[in-house]
């Protein structure tokens, strides 16, 4: 079966970084490529506006989606990939949701910053909504302009307070497309886990025993983004992964896209998976 992974683009550059990233993290794989976008506008432009002006805007649009999926069939050509473009005017996140559904999306992939390239923004707010709503599909945010590195680590983060079911499924088809290794971080020491984290810990290496996988202990830092970007950064991971659930540190990152107190500045692509 073909992947469908969709898209959203706002034309920006990291859009098409993010874009380009993907095309080659798949160029062995069947997959059909959604390009969305959004042109809806807001109701206070809307109403000094005239509908002759919003079509020209939407067709604008248009075109430049079409322009998007000739330069991509152009330059990054491969006989295994197919495009899509869709283009609505209904709010960009109630819009990925039906999508999602419509077309059988397995992943959506999308920048951290779209036209905002202010440093001390995390996430752009398109970015941030999407992780918040989506639900029902693992999201893939790119970092601006990161070049694609084969991904030969991954890490997880786990807590081990949980026992893990289907939303391992997306972590073990990312492992699948070049053999990676699963490096799952524990940000305590080994030493100090309860009985029943021992027995998560235990379903997890169960789950996982046909791929290849270690255990990592990090000292009990007192902000797990620093224990995080540290890991990242001494073992070379090239893909972050964690499972959106509630109270989560995703969660609390996304809490506000301007980062004033959390020094997470994730520099690999970040697959977020929400929770089942």
């Amino acid at each position: 079966m073909p992947k469908h992974i969709l898209l959203p683009t706002d034309f920006s550059d990291n859009a098409l970084s993010a874009a380009i990233y993907t095309l080659k993290l798949y160029k062995e794989e069947q997959c059909t490529f959604h390009f969305l976008h959004s042109s809806k506008l807001h109701t206070s432009s809307m109403s000094s506006m005239s509908n002759k002006l919003a079509r020209v805007l939407a067709e604008k649009a248009r075109k430049e989606l079409e322009d998007l999926k000739a330069k991509i069939e152009r330059d990054y050509a491969n006989e295994k990939h197919t495009f899509e473009v869709i283009l609505s005017t209904n709010d960009l996140h109630s819009l990925i949701e039906v999508v999602v559904e419509k077309e059988n999306i397995d992943l959506i992939v999308i920048g951290t910053k779209g036209e905002t390239k202010a440093k001390e923004i995390l996430f752009g707010s398109n970015t941030v909504n999407i992780i918040k709503q989506v639900k029902n599909c693992p999201i893939l945010v790119i970092p601006n302009k990161y070049d694609f590195v084969k991904p030969e680590q991954i890490a997880f983060p786990t807590d081990f307070n949980r026992i893990y079911g289907d939303e391992l499924l997306p972590l073990k088809q990312l492992a699948d497309l070049n053999s990676s290794k699963i490096r799952i971080v524990h940000i305590n020491n080994e030493d100090d886990i309860s009985e029943s984290q021992k027995q998560n810990l235990a379903l997890l290496e169960m789950s996982l025993e046909h791929y290849d996988y270690g255990f990592n202990w990090m000292p009990n830092y007192d902000r797990k983004a620093k224990a995080i970007q540290d890991f990242i950064e001494d073992f070379k991971i090239n893909i972050l992964v964690m499972v959106n659930y509630k109270h989560s540190f995703i969660e609390n990152i996304i809490k506000e896209p301007i980062i004033t107190n959390i020094s997470f500045h994730p520099t690999v692509p970040f697959l977020v998976i929400p929770q089942n």
